[in-house]
């Protein structure tokens, strides 16, 4: 058996095609909606919300929050992803936990107070990612590997559709935050009901093993111990921490940094660069995706995304501009579509164990959430103690160019 065999998982279950272009629409609608809480709560009506409550100190509180929630995300995307491996189905934890998404924005549209508000995202942010972990784990489960590109170019998409959508929605109801969160929620619930009703699932006809609790922490972890998905862990969580860092902050930015035209208010300008950076994300999504998947190359597509990304970082350092904003949105776009676009197609290609392929996933998902916990925190000290967002912008970039370089050990993808 070949190297390449041994480290490329089997999918348990392979669709026909027609049922697996039906899926794949699913799963784009199911991620979608998913982007579009993140991105349109995250960016926009979160920060306007703590805003609102406390002006002054409306930086530090969104760090605190932002990063205390995704503690939450951290912890609950590979624990639902391990038990959804356990029970062998996916469909219950993708309604459960979008039904409870629903519930927690409810609560947060309510809240008055930064307490509330950070209990209320944290909600949201474990329920999100109940559903986020079984979601992610439909690919590998049915997905063959050779289609394993087009297949995450697809899912992909849900991140310009869904952030697109997600901003667009947010800049109209924030003026009226009750309204945008139960919009949202609504939102991921509709996709939940129609991916669980049209998709079902393929349960696995022996249940796992049981496993002693003293092993389930290590077992839960053994995918870190394999040299490739090691690696591809670290870049993507490094990809994914210069990213935020910045876009988190963005409407504050927009705010305190850049000069915007005469009349346009932040959340205008947020409903303008966000179609501008997600469409040019959806194309290198889709393009890189299919040329990965024709050329069989993955890496190159991988590290010069990234690399990308960091360079981009100095446009708006050299020319804080509303057009220096604009060109930065459309570059940044270009690098992380195509960046996590070819990156998914890499991890499901370098999964340690096919059966355990939700579990390991999760694991990977630390790397989205993990850097988030860490992004508010590095951004507010970064604005707060040098001075202004030109250093934010320059440590950003330098992480990403850091993820470029991360690529280069990984052996099994070429």
């Amino acid at each position: 058996m070949s190297t390449d065999e041994l480290i490329q998982p089997k999918a348990t279950h392979v669709a026909h095609e027609p049922r697996r272009r039906g899926l794949m629409l699913l799963l784009l609608l199911a991620n979608s909606s998913m982007l579009a809480v993140y991105m349109g709560v995250g960016a926009v009506l979160l920060p306007t919300q703590i805003a609102q409550i406390d002006p002054g100190d409306k930086v530090a509180i969104l760090g605190i929050v932002g990063g205390v929630s995704s503690v939450f995300a951290t912890a609950f995307n590979p624990i639902a992803g391990a038990l959804s491996d356990r029970t062998g189905r996916r469909n219950p934890w993708i309604l459960g936990g979008a039904l409870a998404s629903l519930a927690g924005l409810a609560f947060l549209g309510s809240v008055r107070t930064v307490l509330l508000v950070g209990i209320g995202w944290c909600l949201v942010q474990a329920t999100m990612n109940v559903y986020q972990a079984a979601v992610t784990a439909v690919v590998p489960d049915r997905i063959p590997p050779a289609r394993r590109g087009i297949a995450s170019a697809l899912v992909g998409l849900g991140l310009p559709i869904g952030g697109t959508v997600g901003v667009l929605i947010a800049s109209q109801t924030a003026g009226r935050l009750q309204l945008g969160y139960l919009v949202f929620g609504a939102v991921v619930a509709g996709a939940a009901l129609l991916l669980t009703g049209l998709c079902r699932d393929v349960p696995r006809r022996e249940p796992l093993p049981s496993v002693p609790k003293r092993d389930r922490l290590a077992a839960f972890l053994s995918a870190l111990a394999n040299h490739d998905f090691r690696w591809a862990f670290i870049g993507r969580a490094l990809m994914v921490l210069g990213y935020f860092s910045v876009v988190g902050y963005q409407l504050y930015i927009l705010e305190d940094h850049i000069e915007l035209p005469k009349g346009l208010a932040p959340t205008e300008a947020m409903a303008i660069l966000t179609p501008v950076s997600m469409g040019a994300m959806a194309v290198s999504t889709v393009v890189g995706g299919l040329l990965s998947d024709r050329w069989n190359r993955r890496k190159v597509f991988v590290g010069l995304s990234a690399a990308l990304a960091g360079i981009v970082t100095t446009i708006p350092v050299i020319s804080p501009t509303w057009p220096g904003m604009l060109c930065f949105s459309a570059l940044n776009g270009l690098a992380f579509g195509c960046f996590m676009a070819v990156d998914t197609a890499v991890v499901t290609l370098v999964l340690p164990r096919a059966e355990d392929a939700a579990r390991d996933m999760g694991v990977l998902n630390i790397a989205n959430a993990g850097p988030q916990i860490i992004a508010p925190f590095v951004a507010s000290a970064v604005v707060t103690a040098l001075g202004g967002y030109t250093p934010l912008f320059l440590i950003g970039g330098a992480l990403s160019l850091l993820g470029a370089l991360a690529i280069l050990p990984i052996r099994g993808v070429r």
